[in-house]
């Protein structure tokens, strides 16, 4: 995983434990798990990650946005999902002719530590889980983004397949 990735997962996994009120403490607490990053760039994963400033009973906070990285193009992404086709270890989506690298860009661009990475062809997704044992975690992502109309549409399972 790309050291953005593992600082960007950090990030949100602090968010998410913590009370964060300024961004000082956040490059704090990055430093103190190893992470040495400048506040500009502390400031680009922020809009990455879609993390918000927001006004609680506490104070300011920090806080991971509620429409979480991008649902309105989740929406458009889901719709451009044909099938979803998966064995033990890998996961295949078809998509729209045109559309698999861009499918592609934005699962990479959730940043879930479940998801190794992917590789876009014309349409053609190939999705390769972090670990075999999360293929069950990554699949209902994937679900996830595919709209309402389309859930129960096109998730098989395929038969054993060896790997060489």
């Amino acid at each position: 995983m790309s050291s953005k990735l593992v600082r960007q997962n950090k990030i949100k996994r602090i968010l998410s434990d913590r009370i964060i009120s300024n961004q000082e403490q956040i490059l704090k607490l990055l430093q103190s798990e190893g992470v040495k990053i400048t506040q500009a760039t502390l400031s680009r994963d922020f809009a990455d990650l879609g993390v918000i400033r927001t006004f609680t009973n506490l104070g300011v906070q920090y806080v991971l946005s509620s429409i979480d990285y991008g649902k309105e193009i989740a929406k458009l992404i889901g719709l451009e999902i044909l099938t979803i086709t998966y064995n033990e270890s890998l996961i295949v989506l078809r998509t729209l002719a045109g559309r698999a690298q861009g499918v592609a860009h934005y699962i990479d661009r959730m940043n879930r530590e479940e998801i190794l990475g992917t590789i876009g062809g014309d349409d053609t997704v190939l999705v390769i889980p972090n670990k075999i044992s999360n293929i069950d975690k990554v699949l209902e992502i994937l679900k996830n983004l595919i709209t309402d109309n389309y859930k129960n549409w096109g998730i098989k399972r395929c038969k054993r397949t060896k790997l060489l």
